[in-house]
């Protein structure tokens, strides 16, 4: 059996786990491959997912050879026997707990990007790898996991040798593997992709679980947002409104033209609002092209007043999704967001989460290395506009470029310096940004 990449063998593992979504488990997954795996399994069975963070402590004289496991909670798993032929003294023992319990707590802090571990007291739990080489650290994650409450344990893995597997279904509850081919080298030979998985992407992955699916939407209202049906706008709109975002109140400019068949929102970046006339310049050549425009302050003039509030993106994101909800309440078009500077990426960072359904992104001189963490999970086809004499700021969008994983394309104004002030260079972006939403956003 050969699996395409981890996002299949996850596909395919959670069809041979459906027997278990009646037990409302907990899906683990280990770092780092195993966690992409696990991502579509709990998907799949609706359930939520984790990462199983277990550190092996090794022999100090033979590393190779564990004597015990950590995880999370204090848990310890060591074998006495091993301890014992080993003659090792408890010098010997905190000395390597001591560093290996330091590199656990970074890798579930990093993860997690600090929210709290799951509880599996009680529960179900079905820990997943992207394969089994030896099964060393998969024995201890099942072991750490009962150690740290779970009534069952549930190991599942796309493939693994046949003698690991024998050992690993005695020391588990249930042992799903998919495939146990005699000629085993390495798991890797098994995927036609088995690129490394950046920690990025495990955060990411984590981080879309943890905040939930988006709502569900009837056929009927899926169809009302189709820029083929009647979604235009009847008459032209042009109003300040009052935003509530997360209890936060925010004031906008909503212009929407009268045939409008899609709305842009505005994120601004450092040291702008709704007010900077490059963002109207381009918000007007957006409404000439018959795009709504929504232009909105992300904080209010307090918290401008403290620059650390600019840089806070995950703030910024959550208040632009907010602000999403409350503009989806109000009309059935597409939507799209255009971010700047550090708004850029508050603009990315909202396009990731679960049930964004963001039809388009533009970037102005954007920092979507603040998002760094989230640009895999980005769907939303996306414009990254940089200035030619902006070389810092250029650089980051390449590497941006090349991280996210959907329909994406830099675009250099030549001569332009970070705020495009140099003549004709922000009518450049505002034809570059029109061209995109209308291609993407209006069918």
């Amino acid at each position: 059996m050969l699996f395409t990449d981890r996002a299949d063998a996850g596909h395919r593992l959670a069809e041979a786990l459906q027997h278990l979504e009646g037990e409302e488990p907990v899906v683990l997954g280990l770092p780092r491959g195993g966690v992409p795996v696990a991502f579509q399994v709990a998907l799949a069975l609706k359930a939520p997912l984790d990462v199983i963070v277990v550190r092996k402590l090794g022999v100090p004289y033979q590393r190779e050879l564990g004597f015990g496991a950590i995880g999370e909670g204090g848990v310890r798993v060591i074998s006495d026997d091993i301890v014992r032929r080993g003659r090792l003294g408890q010098a010997d023992l905190a000395s390597v707990e001591h560093a290996e319990a330091a590199e656990l707590a970074r890798q579930a802090e990093r993860f997690r990007a600090g929210r709290p571990r799951l509880s599996l007291e009680g529960r179900t739990a079905i820990v997943v790898d992207d394969g089994i080489a030896t099964g060393a650290t998969a024995a201890a994650a099942c072991q750490v996991v009962r150690a740290q409450g779970a009534a069952r344990v549930v190991l599942a893995v796309p493939v693994a040798p046949p003698d690991a597997a024998e050992r690993l279904r005695t020391s588990t509850d249930e042992f799903v593997c998919l495939s146990t081919p005699f000629a085993f080298s390495a798991v890797g030979e098994w995927y036609r992709d088995f690129s490394q998985t950046p920690d990025d992407e495990v955060v990411a992955l984590l981080a879309q679980a943890a905040a939930g699916p988006g709502p569900e939407r009837s056929a009927p209202e899926a169809e009302t947002t189709s820029p083929d049906t009647e979604t235009a706008v009847d008459k032209e709109v042009e109003e300040e409104v009052a935003i509530d975002a997360a209890g936060v109140r925010l004031t906008g400019d909503l212009q929407l033209p009268a045939g409008a068949r899609a709305v842009v929102m505005f994120a601004h970046g450092s040291g702008s609002s709704r007010h900077s006339p490059r963002n109207r310049l381009v918000a007007a050549a957006l409404n000439e092209a018959g795009l709504g425009t929504l232009l909105f302050d992300l904080l209010t003039p307090a918290e401008e007043a403290h620059r650390s509030n600019v840089f806070d993106i995950g703030t910024l994101a959550d208040r632009l999704t907010a602000a999403t909800g409350w503009l989806r309440d109000r009309t059935a078009l597409p939507i799209g967001y255009f971010g700047a500077s550090t708004g850029a990426a508050a603009a990315l960072w909202a396009a990731a989460t679960p049930g964004a359904d963001v039809g388009a992104v533009v970037s102005r001189g954007g920092r979507p290395d603040l998002a760094e963490p989230l640009l895999v999970a980005v769907r939303a086809p996306t414009l990254l506009i940089v200035g030619g004499n902006d070389n810092v700021v250029i650089d980051l969008n390449q590497q941006a470029e090349a991280a996210l994983r959907c329909e994406t394309r830099v675009e250099i104004i030549p001569g332009a310096t970070h705020l495009f002030e140099e003549h004709g260079a922000l009518q450049q972006v505002a034809d570059l940004a029109r061209d995109w939403f209308l291609s993407h956003l209006v069918k």
